[in-house]
């Protein structure tokens, strides 16, 4: 199938006729709008309870923290033994631990009680996004669709950025301010246990730990990888300092309920960026991109902190999510020539949860300067961590570049050398040159 696909142009069109994939994208679909409901849902209703942004930023972040820490550790699980014998005791126990921490939470029980229970709760979070990423990589191999479907799916997480959040702002404060998270559980057990069942479509299982090097490697040993992990914790301290300042600005103001409708105008930046990045035919190399976009997104959240203005506000976030598209993409393109396909399931979990630990972190700390400082000192936090991860992405650069067509193809045995990693053999070259 992969040289059918190699055979015309890449596009969104191509990709989506590739055989199969409607039977996991669709319930993948429906299985990663948690993902995207859980750390406003706990923020809205955390600070209802307790009346303060520091408590419900703590509670969101123990949340985000374990799931960064545990989410690779079941991606890794998935590469050996399935994503269905992982995902289906995942979402169940996930189920549990959303509808404890409401139950504390509205029995206003202390702090330590509702991070215990974050925890379990953060730690299971279904981890849909990488396990579909594995599955188009499966499907296609070393293809040039594989960029394409890098943003397509970049695009589809941003799509639930614009609705998650605005579907549990409204429900927490149009219904009841547990509402967005009881939503969560009920997708997440619904689409988890679809996507579950569409067990044609996973990658296949690699329990054999033979002499190979590249199928016993792990994805975390990689220098590139690591690399882009630092990258993608900039990104999530952009998502973690955008939702809890927000949500601390129109409170103060008195408009909560805009809060949902600033943070899906950021998010449809992001969606509208993604969607043009992926119907680029790129030619230059997506390590020299992940740069450019980079900066890009350092500079847009610069002015953030010093605008208190709706409409204003609304527009830069609009433009900080312009920039966000980019550097996930290319980041997530990356993934395919930098690890073997032994390792990618845990791999992409790793970047997931180098955001999730990001909009931990950033949350935690917007939380505490808006409580001290006022809200708009939270939007401190992106400019922060965007910067400081743009460092480490311009002085470890080297280690994205692939340095064999061989990891590409991993235990699969393919010599596919795409466009994009010719390009940035040509950068390597030009650099040392």
């Amino acid at each position: 199938m992969a040289s059918a696909v190699k055979d015309s142009r890449p596009g969104y069109g191509q990709l989506l006729r590739t055989p199969g994939a409607w039977t996991f994208l669709l319930p993948g679909f429906l299985a990663r709008q948690p993902f995207a409901m859980l750390t406003i849902g706990i923020v809205l209703l955390v600070q209802s309870t307790t009346g303060s942004y520091g408590t419900a930023g703590a509670v969101s972040a123990a949340t985000g923290v374990s799931m960064a820490l545990f989410a690779p550790q079941g991606g890794k699980l998935a590469d050996r033994f399935g994503q269905r014998a992982v995902l289906i005791p995942g979402v169940l126990v996930h189920v549990v631990g959303v509808s404890a921490l409401i139950t504390l939470a509205l029995a206003h029980a202390p702090l330590w009680a509702l991070l215990a229970v974050a925890v379990p709760t953060g730690a299971s979070t279904p981890q849909v996004g990488p396990m579909v990423r594995a599955r188009w990589a499966a499907k296609l191999g070393g293809s040039p669709l594989m960029p394409t479907a890098a943003a397509f799916e970049s695009v589809t997480d941003e799509f639930t950025f614009v609705v998650g959040p605005v579907l549990a702002t409204a429900l927490c404060t149009g219904i009841h301010p547990a509402a967005g998270l009881i939503a969560e559980a009920v997708l997440s057990l619904a689409g988890g246990l679809l996507f579950a069942s569409q067990r044609r479509t996973q990658p296949p299982v690699h329990r054999d730990q033979s002499d190979d090097r590249a199928a016993r490697v792990s994805a975390l040993s990689l220098p590139g990888v690591r690399v882009l992990i630092v990258a993608f914790l900039g990104i999530g301290s952009v998502f973690g300092g955008m939702q809890v300042s927000l949500t601390a600005l129109t409170e103060h103001i008195g408009q909560p309920g805009i809060n949902g409708v600033l943070y899906g105008i950021f998010a449809g930046g992001n969606m509208l960026a993604g969607i043009a990045c992926g119907a680029i035919a790129w030619k230059v190399g997506p390590s020299r991109r992940l740069l450019v976009a980079y900066g890009l997104l350092a500079l847009a959240t610069t002015p953030l902190w010093a605008v208190t203005a709706v409409p204003l506000l609304g527009a830069l976030g609009l433009v900080v999510g312009l920039c966000i598209a980019p550097a996930l993409i290319t980041g997530y393109t990356l993934v395919e020539s930098l690890v073997p396909a032994t390792a990618r399931t845990e791999a992409f979990t790793w970047l997931t949860g180098g955001v999730a630990l990001g909009q931990a972190v950033a949350a935690t700390s917007a939380g505490q300067l808006a409580d001290r400082f006022g809200p708009s000192s939270g939007f401190l936090v992106p400019l922060a961590g965007t910067a400081l991860a743009l460092v480490v992405l311009l002085t470890l650069r080297a280690h994205l570049t692939p340095r064999s067509s061989k990891v590409v193809t991993g235990a699969a045995g393919a010599a596919d050398t795409t466009a994009d990693t010719a390009a940035d053999e040509r950068e390597r070259e030009l650099s040392h040159a």
